[in-house]
């Protein structure tokens, strides 16, 4: 639904502050446009505020990517930068022109150099300085901000642009100073040039291999404007696109991709930020088309291009038809489609995916394989297809194929493997400069940290990982971190949060195809439900996990939710559904081996077994949790195993049961579950001890948000500035902090302040 962006009157009299007139109209969009609107304008809130009401509806929706031109973000500020620019000296504003034209949008670091090479006199800077527009530093000119510095370069005329661009090139004559040298050539030229173009798309190349996809992005981009021929053109705008969206620039490569048809890129945005299904489909067709034109090239006898960059986002769009690298293209390709299928739960696209690479002869991806046939029930197939990916997790690897290795991990449920190969995807994607891949790391990264009971530490890290998912324009992932901040939520018992980002998860997910967050979304408000004490409702979202068509559910979110499931429904007397779920789970946890889930397969044994007979198997679920990581489930199986003691009258082993999950659920902040504990214990007549420890500072009772809410609001910050700040909405911001009072105790932000001075006061001491 397009969000329509009506600012409020605002009083022309008394015009606002400018961080005022952005909160308000920072609450008309939607979270994901306001992170990318600051990131645009570079997080000046005037600019902002000068920005939005020139959006159209679907830029102000998201559904269109937002202006990536100077002029389009901020004209009133940029009119205002070039006044104060065209009111200085000549020398002062040729010196400025200089300086901005080896920084923007390229930084050369040549101005000294050229300073020097030209006889230029530094002393005009004074003026510069006394206006406040910039000031002499010792690496250059430090201008006041972003906007003057554009300013700085857009008021010179044309002629000059070009004059200081070839000076600035002609001082760039070191060995490793190719890709600049090209970029002042280019940017100092009259008009197209074959020559230029290549040399240009040359220089990106060689800057994309040293991980400077910036830098590549603009070479790309100023090769494309001066190539004569049209379809050389179109794949240097290819390029463009790639490396924009591969260093976090979505909306430029949004952009770019407009003016272009290729179903790689195409694919591999809509997979981000678009319908899964279309992604899925747009992929498979450039993996079909990569293989058909690699052939066909050979077959002609074509020379390999030897100007191939390492991306293989883009190789598929190159003339690159050597045999291996048409395979890796391929190979890419369809691990890119394999992540789309995963994301819209379909099964039958997965079946499709590997029909495809086994015509083509494309060597399939573990977790292609690995998902199809533990579809197919061959679970023995399935687990070494996924061990073999699991095991492609070494440091420094491939980001893509380290996340492949993550998710592999996780349906093995080896939770260990699954975190260490979501740090190094994310430490690889930052080591290469594509930040992009950090956020899709993260989004699996979450799974291993709610099982191993660390949700607050899960919690910080998914909300970073949303801020970037956000600002890189991969709005598919944010979905997917929606849903599972919602299942964090659930474990600490912030209902209203873990109502909100299920809703805002699922809303999303079926309008674009997402299967996988909006089971997990389903599965975090049956997990509420469940420690609750609502098992009727748990059950009934649980059943509804593999709902037909994408958006709506997910079969491996429906398994590895079984034990949940399980519990439910055994409290609510289906024992006979309960049955044939855990018979499945069963031959799972058999055939991977992991001995987590062979304990939540006990589990689910002993709770569907009569009275004393249940007791066995509890003990065989916790020897093999102790074989285990998931530390959480462990405390949910002692819990269990202690409500049947009690009632068995065993109250000696009830009580030790007991006691260990209560410490655990107080450990990783779960008071729904401690609550259930406490109960237990209370029925029992043993004591509890108290919830929440008296000996911790206050605020250890608060979630991760919670506390960042608390701190920004004890720095003065007011409601609507926090939730511009952390991209939430003012009421979720309210909702946080009247959490926060009642967790606290308090009643004022007097108190919140003395409170979190006193917390600061003890970690100082």
């Amino acid at each position: 639904m397009v969000t329509p962006v009506n600012p409020p009157p605002l009083d022309r009299t008394s015009p606002p502050p400018p961080q005022d007139a952005w909160s308000q109209l920072a609450s008309t969009l939607p979270e994901g446009v306001r992170v990318r609107v600051l990131r645009a304008v570079y997080g000046d809130p005037r600019a902002a505020a000068d920005l939005v009401p020139h959006l159209t509806d679907r830029q102000a929706s998201g559904a269109d990517p937002l202006p990536i031109q100077p002029a389009e973000l901020a004209p009133a500020l940029l009119r205002e930068r070039r006044a104060e620019i065209r009111a200085l000296p000549d020398d002062t504003r040729l010196l400025l022109l200089l300086a901005a034209a080896d920084q923007y949008p390229v930084p050369t670091g040549a101005f000294l150099r050229a300073v020097m090479a030209a006889r230029l006199d530094t002393r005009s800077l004074d003026a510069a300085e006394a206006a406040g527009v910039a000031h002499a530093g010792a690496g250059g000119v430090v201008f006041r901000d972003a906007w003057t510095r554009i300013a700085a370069y857009e008021t010179g005329s044309p002629a000059d642009r070009r004059d200081v661009h070839r000076l600035l090139a002609r001082v760039l004559s070191g060995k490793g100073e190719t890709p600049w040298r090209s970029w002042h050539r280019g940017a100092g030229a009259v008009g197209p040039s074959g020559r230029l173009a290549a040399e240009l798309g040359a220089a990106a190349g060689k800057a994309a291999g040293a991980g400077r996809l910036s830098v590549a992005r603009a070479l790309a981009e100023r090769a494309a404007l001066l190539c004569p021929d049209p379809s050389g053109r179109a794949r240097l705008v290819i390029r463009a696109a790639a490396y924009a969206w591969r260093s976090g620039e979505g909306d430029r490569a949004r952009r770019l991709a407009e003016d272009v048809a290729d179903d790689a890129l195409s694919g591999v945005l809509a997979l981000r930020a678009g319908n899964a299904t279309e992604a899925f489909d747009a992929l498979v067709t450039a993996t079909v088309r990569t293989v058909a034109a690699g052939a066909g090239a050979r077959a002609e006898g074509a020379n390999t291009d030897t100007d191939v960059d390492t991306d293989t986002d883009t190789r598929a769009s190159r003339p690159s038809w050597s045999a291996s690298v048409t395979s890796d293209v391929a190979t890419h390709l369809l691990a890119r489609a394999t992540e789309a299928a995963v994301y819209t739960g379909d099964v039958r696209r997965l079946r499709e995916a590997a029909r495809v690479a086994d015509r083509l002869g494309v060597a399939q991806p573990g977790t292609l394989s690995g998902l199809v046939a533990a579809f197919d029930g061959r679970y023995e197939d399935a687990r070494e297809l996924l061990k073999a990916a699991a095991g492609r997790c070494g440091p420094g690897g491939d980001p893509t194929v380290l996340i492949h290795a993550a998710i592999a991990a996780l349906l093995l449920g080896d939770h260990t493997l699954a975190a260490t190969a979501t740090v190094r995807a994310a430490a690889s994607a930052r080591a290469r400069g594509t930040p992009v891949s950090v956020p899709q790391a993260m989004e699996f990264r979450a799974y291993a940290d709610f099982w191993t009971g660390r949700p607050r530490a899960g919690e910080a890290a998914a909300m970073d990982a949303l801020w970037q998912a956000h600002a890189t324009g991969q709005d598919n992932g944010a979905c997917h971190l929606q849903a599972a901040l919602a299942m964090f939520a659930a474990l600490t018992a912030d209902a209203d949060v873990c109502r909100e980002r299920a809703a805002t998860a699922r809303s999303y997910a079926l309008a674009h195809g997402l299967g996988l967050p909006a089971a997990l979304a389903q599965w975090a408000l049956a997990f509420l439900d469940l420690v609750c004490g609502r098992f009727a409702d748990a059950a009934a979202r649980l059943r509804a996990l593999a709902g037909f068509g994408p958006g709506h559910g997910h079969r491996a979110i429906r398994h590895l939710a079984t034990p949940h499931y399980v519990e439910a429904a055994v409290r609510t007397g289906d024992t006979r559904v309960a049955r044939v779920a855990h018979a499945d789970y069963d031959r799972w946890a058999a055939a991977v081996r992991s001995p987590d889930d062979l304990a939540l397969s006990a589990r689910c044994r002993a709770l569907l077994a009569p009275g004393a007979e249940a007791v066995e198997h509890y003990r065989t679920a916790l020897d093999l949790h102790s074989h285990g990581t998931r530390d959480f489930e462990r405390a949910r199986t002692e819990l269990l195993f202690g409500s049947a003691l009690r009632r068995l009258r065993r109250r000696t082993e009830a009580r030790d049961r007991l006691h260990s999950a209560l410490e655990a659920f107080d450990s990783f902040g779960a008071p729904h579950c401690a609550a259930q504990a406490r109960t237990e214990l209370r029925a029992l007549g043993a004591p509890a001890s108290p919830a929440p420890d008296a000996a911790e500072h206050p605020t250890s009772r608060l979630t991760a948000q919670q506390l960042l809410v608390a701190r920004m609001a004890a720095d003065g910050a007011t409601n609507r500035e926090i939730a511009v700040r952390l991209a939430l909405s003012p009421r979720t911001i309210d909702h946080h902090l009247r959490g926060v009072f009642t967790r606290l105790g308090i009643r004022s932000r007097i108190e919140l302040v003395r409170l979190l001075a006193e917390g600061d006061g003890g970690a100082a001491g």
